[in-house]
């Protein structure tokens, strides 16, 4: 049996059905007809002898294998996207020249007080890197499913978390971060508040800590995120337990207090592609989050 080829024009219909949710949706994406994309459909899924779609009124979605193939596809592209800059860059003698898009996934703390710096400094030395920041909710999938997915290239994501990293994935750990007690400013009795949280606050080691604290009480509030979880305990609404990401930048009303030295802490980290990881600009990203916190904890063992 003879091995299909698609084509790149093939590899990006399947990308935008799959992005879109639909044939017409997909067709306006790339500047086609409906007609033209169901019948590249039709001849990519005979290629391959499976469906890839389910259609009807809904739209168009993937079925299992063409969740698979989308992600496949991404990626491809994406590795077509590095092939071009870099192969031009040693054309014209610029050694290991850095530019194009770099599509990135993070968890809201690093978005908002992990990645302005380092992206700042990216921009300074690699003007030619295109970076695109998504910001994804550590549940389910998280960042690392985005990567898996191939709808990133980068994901900043918490390790240790309920999902775990996909295999097929490489990553390390960039820093670890202890929690605190945040409460309102002048309290006499923090721990005696109700506590306020949000669903991806905590990884599985911190949530044993906190099962063996017995003046910590279940959630009175469930907050949407940390910024939220801030303003309630700012506004005198409860207490709540933080990683230092969340807490930078907390209002003034607010006062943390230190857990003690047996306080939780969360490991942050990246996951990439194993041939994502060879890209010039994948390797400039790390090594400015590495730059930004020098002295990691012990390797996952599957760093790059």
């Amino acid at each position: 049996m003879s091995r299909p080829d698609l084509a790149p024009q093939e590899l990006r219909t399947l990308v935008a059905i799959a992005d879109t949710g639909g044939i017409s949706a997909a067709a306006a994406r790339l500047g086609s007809t409906q007609s033209a994309v169901s019948h590249a459909l039709r001849g990519i899924e005979r290629k391959l002898g499976v469906v890839l779609f389910d259609r009807g009124r809904h739209g168009a979605r993937p079925t299992a294998a063409g969740a698979r193939a989308a992600a496949h596809a991404r990626r491809v592209l994406r590795m077509m996207d590095a092939l071009v800059i870099e192969t031009r860059g040693a054309a014209h003698g610029h050694g290991e020249e850095v530019g194009g898009p770099l599509r990135i996934a993070a968890f809201r703390g690093a978005a908002l007080h992990l990645l302005p710096a380092v992206l700042g400094r990216l921009a300074a030395r690699h003007p030619g890197i295109e970076a695109t920041v998504t910001v994804v909710r550590e549940v389910g999938p998280g960042t690392a499913g985005e990567v898996a997915a191939g709808k990133a290239d980068v994901g900043i994501t918490i390790l240790g978390t309920g999902s775990p990293i996909p295999a097929h994935l490489v990553g390390d750990v960039l820093f670890e971060e202890p929690y605190a007690l945040v409460h309102p400013a002048g309290h006499p009795d923090p721990r005696s508040l109700p506590l306020v949280d949000w669903l991806e606050n905590c990884p599985s080691s911190t949530r044993e800590w906190w099962a063996a604290q017995e003046w910590i009480p279940s959630a009175t509030v469930q907050a949407e995120d940390d910024g939220a979880v801030l303003s309630m305990v700012s506004s005198g609404l409860g207490m709540a337990i933080m990683p230092a990401l969340s807490l930078t930048g907390a209002p003034a009303t607010t006062e943390t207090t230190d857990l003690g030295p047996d306080r939780p802490s969360r490991r942050i980290g990246y996951v990439t592609s194993p041939h994502l990881a060879a890209t010039t600009a994948v390797r400039a990203l790390i090594r400015e989050l590495r730059l930004q916190h020098p002295r990691p904890v012990a390797s996952t063992g599957r760093g790059v």
